[in-house]
Parts: structure tokens; C-alpha cells; sequence
């Protein structure tokens, strides 16, 4: 069993909440706007972690991925920042993980999980600061919203 931690638009702030909740992290997925080297260097000393880079991490940026397609477990998942940017044929993908909308989105399109973790950095609008926690047991996983 893995336990992992999802989020997405830190924009340069990493919360005490969140970094409470990486603390119980096997993984970390990351879907881009991180914005600083600083808060990947942080990411890094709670677990391992799987990370895109986001319409707003510029030069420093450069060796991140701009998707990235991994196996947890038996779980095939498929990382990017913007929605827009997912392949049309993922068939044999388990879960996609985007953000960019700062909006948390959960839904089953085409027998594909499309996970949005919505926004723990700076809030945007009115929208509420969330992240997730995802628990895989080989291959079926499940996802807990996490209000920040």
C-alpha cells in the first residue's frame, strides 16, 4: 500500500497544513506552478516526488518534464499541468493529474480518472485551498479531498 500526496499551484507559498499533511507521504505528486527551486527542494525532504512544470515556472524550471507518465503499484497515472495538454489517446492510463484551474475536479471520462487537486498555494478568487491524499493497494487506488 502507497500513500500519496497530490497537489498542484503552490505559486511559491508551501502551507504548515500541507506540510503537515506530506509528513504521512510515501510519494509526492506535484502538477505544476511550483514557481521556486526552493519548494522542490522542500517537497523533496518529505518523500520521492513526481513533478510537471506549469505555465508559470519559467527558466528555473527547465529540466522538469512537461507531463510525465509513471506507474505506483499496478496504478498507471499520467501527469501535466493543463488539461488542454492531455493526450486524446491515454486508453491505458488508470488516472490523469492536472491543475492550472486552481478548481478541484474529480470525474471518469471515458473509463480514465481525471483528478484535479485544485490549489494549496495562493488562493485565487474565491476558490478553497484543497489538496488530496491518495491510497493505492496495487491496482485499484482511492482519492480523499483534503480542504486546506
Amino acid at each position: 500500500m502507497t500513500t500519496i500526496s497530490i497537489l498542484s499551484d503552490t505559486h511559491g507559498l508551501l502551507r504548515e497544513e500541507v506540510k503537515q499533511q506530506l509528513k504521512n507521504s510515501d510519494i509526492i505528486i506535484h502538477a505544476g506552478d511550483i514557481n521556486t527551486q526552493g519548494i522542490v527542494d522542500e517537497l523533496r525532504s518529505f518523500a520521492p516526488l513526481y513533478i510537471v512544470s506549469g505555465n508559470n515556472d519559467k527558466e528555473w524550471a527547465r529540466e522538469l518534464p512537461a507531463s510525465l507518465l509513471t506507474t505506483i503499484e499496478e496504478v498507471r497515472i499520467f501527469i501535466v499541468h493543463n488539461k488542454k495538454d492531455i493526450p486524446k489517446d491515454l486508453s491505458d492510463v488508470d488516472l490523469i493529474i492536472y491543475g492550472h484551474s486552481h478548481k478541484y475536479d474529480d470525474k471518469e471520462v471515458d473509463g480514465v480518472r481525471m483528478f484535479n487537486p485544485g490549489s494549496c498555494g495562493k488562493r485565487r478568487f474565491d476558490l478553497e485551498i484543497t489538496m488530496a491524499q491518495m491510497i493505492i493497494d496495487k491496482s485499484s487506488f482511492c482519492i480523499e479531498k483534503i480542504k486546506i
